[in-house]
């Protein structure tokens, strides 16, 4: 701890006892030195992806929670904030007739393992994933306040249901990560459907989501179970188109948030290495 950056021989890592803590070690340090390296942490973040991702999710995931600190700080928008919780968090999605909540998945764990519902309400998403008639602690642009005093408890729920605010504060939080990262203004619009029947470009925010809109794309079938997983759409335009590539300038990117086995694992880095970006 008094010397963070100190180099660690393997005899070091060796005399400890345990062989399993020299393996636990070996991966800490290694992303230490990608860190040190990088310089900032918005540079180890994106330097990550650039071959085999040989860190864990866990510290992936942590530092972009670091990142979307910054990026929101001073934020005033406590739906924004919560929206943002998504990038670096699994969510338990409970998706019914068009409507979908997400709940933090360890939060939801936590009280379904103790049987202990608190400010979630009596969540019961682990048995069928179904909403019945329970009482969900939804933030709302009337009681957004709560997030304030419960932020580090991530017990309150968001709607991404078409029209709902949270929905549109994740659009805005993906305009800033986009802007803070690439220097790119970006308009995020919350969509029902892709019009376009072949359409230019498209991001999914999840390996379910790439997947569906890989084999939409390219003409197949998506049973419709897989479709009704898919928790929020979006259209994304350049303002300046001529930051994008030059085949498809000016066209709508389609962007796409999905549930997989209910629970909604989103890859923020997706957004900064798969946009159509022009070559200079």
């Amino acid at each position: 701890m008094d010397e963070p950056r100190r180099r660690i021989a393997e005899k070091e890592l060796k005399a400890l006892e345990d062989p399993d803590v020299h393996e636990n070690y070996r991966i800490l340090l290694r992303f230490r030195d990608r860190l040190v390296a990088a310089g900032t942490v918005e540079g180890c973040y994106m330097n990550l992806f650039k071959g085999r991702v040989d860190v864990p999710p866990m510290f992936i995931d942590q530092l972009a929670h670091v990142i979307l600190r910054n990026v929101l700080d001073g934020a005033d928008d406590p739906l924004r904030l919560r929206a943002a919780e998504v990038f670096f968090r699994e969510q338990k999605a409970t998706i019914r007739d068009g409507h979908a909540l997400l709940a933090d998945l360890e939060t939801v764990e936590m009280h379904a393992s103790g049987n202990r519902y608190g400010s979630v309400g009596r969540l019961i998403v682990e048995a069928q994933g179904d909403l019945g008639a329970v009482d969900l602690d939804v933030l709302d642009r009337a009681n957004a306040g709560l997030y304030w005093s419960r932020e580090s408890k991530h017990d309150t729920v968001i709607s991404l249901t078409f029209g709902r605010p949270a929905l549109d504060a994740f659009a805005r939080v993906i305009e800033q990560w986009v802007l803070h990262f690439l220097s790119l203004h970006v308009r995020v619009k919350p969509i029902r459907q892709i019009e376009e029947p072949r359409w230019a470009w498209h991001v999914g925010l999840d390996a379910e989501s790439t997947a569906i809109l890989n084999e939409l794309w390219a003409g197949s079938e998506v049973d419709a179970g897989r479709m009704r997983n898919i928790v929020a759409l979006f259209g994304l335009q350049f303002e300046d188109p001529a930051h994008m590539r030059q085949d498809i300038a000016g066209r709508t990117i389609y962007l796409a948030l999905s549930a997989e086995d209910g629970v909604v694992r989103m890859k923020p880095q997706n957004l900064l290495i798969n946009l159509p970006l022009h070559e200079a």
